[in-house]
């Protein structure tokens, strides 16, 4: 019999504190079996829903979610929501589907998700209604910080109509920027193939005499894969994020700087996340000192 998680386990956010910072950090609940569960194995309809963009391991996430209910919880009933928080509206494409072990045995070798993504959604007491008709007791959105915020309205609209529904988060997305999230689906894959990217670009680059090679990467608001592909990758001479603005201009800008060392080395392999740089756009600048 494996042990069972504590109701008062909690996980705190920072691994460091100081002694001012010690009543202000945060903790979690932490994530485990727990030896008494709220809903009834044998009654619970739990459904799962993937939103937002495409990201590599959802398949899997579906898969393991499938596994650990229906084998190790007893929860039979488990449905896929189609194509995101749309298929939870009255234009929803395709009608929820049946998930199963057999169902889910090998998606995890396939791209892509088994139930589809969308981007937005209908109006959170649309969603709350289908999810109220069709008796879901769990609903498990997998998704970044656009779904999850979607997630908090959905539970938040249950709770005011009295219902006992769970809303259970679960981060992916390959930005991994969900706050308090250190590592979320899909990151770790995004920046493996970010990295043979780069190495194909600074072999290009290094080939031709002052060869500059320049790779977009994904990274709106953030950029964990610019950064972690680039730390990766260690041939890279120049990376820019959206958290840290830049001069192009000037004798600390970047192009002198570039000049410099495509004079010195004569190659030179730029990583730009795709946020990176909106201070330069006219109408959207901000002071750099």
């Amino acid at each position: 019999m494996p042990g069972f998680t504590p109701e008062n386990a909690y996980v705190f956010n920072r691994i460091e504190i100081n002694n001012e910072s010690a009543d202000e950090d945060i903790a979690f609940e932490k994530a485990g079996p727990r030896e008494r569960v709220f809903f009834d194995p044998t009654k619970t309809r739990a459904a799962i829903v993937t939103c937002g963009g495409l990201c590599p391991g959802l398949n899997n996430v579906i898969r393991s979610l499938v596994l650990e209910l229906y084998h190790n919880y007893g929860v039979t009933d488990i449905k896929g929501i189609c194509y995101g928080y749309q298929g939870m509206g009255e234009r929803a494409l395709k009608p929820m589907m049946n998930l199963t072990p057999e169902v889910v045995d090998t998606i995890d070798r396939q791209g892509g998700s088994l139930l589809g993504c969308s981007r937005g959604c209908p109006e959170t007491k649309v969603m709350v209604d289908f999810l109220l008709k069709e008796k879901i007791d769990i609903l498990f959105t997998i998704g970044g910080d656009g779904t999850q915020r979607g997630a908090l309205d959905i539970s938040r609209e249950a709770k005011n109509r009295e219902s006992k529904m769970a809303i259970v988060g679960i981060p992916k997305t390959v930005d991994n920027d969900v706050m308090y999230v250190d590592r979320t689906f899909g990151v770790t894959t995004a920046i493996g193939r970010a990295r043979d990217v780069l190495d194909a670009a600074h072999t290009e680059a290094k080939s031709y005499p002052n060869g500059i090679a320049v790779v977009k990467l994904m990274g709106r608001d953030s950029g964990y894969i610019a950064a972690g592909a680039t730390m990766a990758s260690q041939q890279v001479n120049f990376v820019f994020i959206p958290e840290l603005p830049f001069k192009l201009d000037g004798d600390k800008g970047f192009l002198s700087v570039l000049k410099k060392r495509i004079l010195e080395r004569h190659h030179a392999l730029i990583v730009v996340a795709e946020g990176a740089g909106q201070e330069l756009i006219p109408g959207n600048r901000i002071d750099i000192v």
